[in-house]
């Protein structure tokens, strides 16, 4: 068990990593809100609107095991910076994208984003990394808690800068404002790394002890089964949320209502944080994990109840709160699984496989959309249901960890 003295290290840290959550993290929600909008005014097919959004995903799966590597040999600062980098160069080629009105170049900036998506993946395992046993779920917690300001800031920031840029184009006048503020925003914000205070893991040595391999941890049923629930909870959000201002503006409402809800959204999946670690130290790790598949599935049925604005907003609300729990608890049980010489190994395994999952429901998430029957609705009713499966998935794996010997399931 760390010593509790190192929680001062921690502490600092965690405070580092919640401003970075709500600095840098602003320009996923810009990018969510504005990439399928971007991306259906530019694709030659609708159905491929939302892929400007899977290859993000797509970056983020690709460059999730060699940004760990690189944290595991030089530290977590050196893979942030990195990160913010890649932020700052997917901003500047998806606005040269849009200026071209080129659907690729805006792709290529798309999958160069993917890079910071993954880096900032990394930020709830760095909490854990100088913390106590007792304060690592409320570590990661907090952290996560930083995108309640992402939530606010990244929003407002897609009505500030909707039509900064004058243009005769009204592709490069509706979305090249808000990819100049992502730039901005990773060149700032790549600072508060510079006060983080994580050591470089120690270079392993002849006789050091050299843990698992990548399959003896992915098939430790517990490890197994963190892995899947956090790539249903995570699979689960992208594919809904990704559709949703599709959706939104489909039904007749405006581009101003989708950021809102949004906006509503993102407030919920950071919201619950500040308590979702002291309920894990209550209750366990897998009963919070079950109440967050049980809100996803919530979330599933007021959205497929109707298409009014309050549907939109309830069901966005549960889907954020879902995610939480699920993603948050998840991740929990996933730190406590491994041990310090396989952390870069398994934490390059488990987003390698969650952002696989999630790539693959971002791409669904748009054919479902735009390619099921000849309306919104009927889109949006199909991306709905097709949560069913994966619930029943992560659920059925959560049941089976339970009902093992406890030894086993360690």
């Amino acid at each position: 068990m760390t010593d509790p003295i190192d929680d001062k290290r921690a502490r600092r840290n965690v405070w580092v990593l919640v401003a970075a959550q709500a600095f840098l993290g602003a320009q996923m929600p810009m990018i969510f809100t504005v990439g399928g909008l971007a991306g259906q005014s530019l694709a030659s097919n609708v159905c491929l609107a939302t892929l400007p959004i899977s290859l993000i995903v797509l970056g983020s799966m690709v460059s999730a095991t060699p940004v760990s590597a690189i944290m595991q040999r030089f530290g977590r600062r050196a893979g942030f910076f990195l990160g913010a980098l890649g932020g700052a160069l997917g901003g500047a080629v998806g606005a040269y994208g849009l200026y071209l009105d080129s659907f690729p170049v805006f792709l290529l900036g798309s999958f160069l984003t993917g890079l910071y998506m993954s880096a900032q993946g990394f930020y709830r395992f760095a909490a854990a990394d100088t913390a106590s046993d007792s304060y690592r779920p409320k570590a990661i917690s907090y952290v996560m808690a930083g995108g309640l300001l992402s939530a606010v800031i990244g929003p407002q920031l897609v009505k500030a800068t909707s039509g900064l840029v004058l243009s005769p184009n009204a592709v490069v006048s509706a979305f090249a404002g808000t990819y100049l503020a992502i730039i901005a925003i990773n060149l700032i914000g790549s600072l508060l790394f510079l006060f983080i205070d994580i050591p470089k893991p120690p270079p392993p040595g002849a006789d050091s002890p050299r843990g698992r391999s990548r399959w003896e941890l992915i098939t430790t049923p517990r490890i197994a089964v963190a892995v899947i629930c956090a790539m249903v909870s995570y699979a689960l959000m992208n594919l809904v949320m990704t559709s949703t201002p599709l959706a939104v503006v489909g039904c007749g409402f405006t581009k101003g209502d989708a950021a809102d809800i949004v906006s509503a959204h993102v407030l919920a999946m950071f919201a619950p944080s500040f308590f979702t670690g002291h309920l894990i130290a209550r209750f366990g790790v897998e009963r919070i994990v079950a109440l967050g598949l049980m809100i996803l599935a919530s979330a599933g049925a007021v959205a497929l109840s109707g298409v009014e604005l309050g549907n939109f907003f309830v069901a966005l609300v549960l889907l954020g709160l879902g995610w939480n729990f699920g993603f948050i608890g998840a991740t929990t049980m996933l730190a406590s699984a491994h041990r310090p010489e396989e952390r870069g190994r398994m934490q390059g395994l488990n987003d390698l496989l969650v952002f696989g999952g999630v790539t693959v429901a971002s791409l669904a998430s748009g054919g479902l959309m735009n390619c099921s029957g000849g309306s919104a609705v009927q889109g949006w009713t199909a991306v709905n249901m097709a949560m069913v499966p994966l619930l029943c998935l992560a659920g059925g794996a959560l049941l089976w960890l339970v009902l093992q010997p406890r030894e086993q399931g360690a």
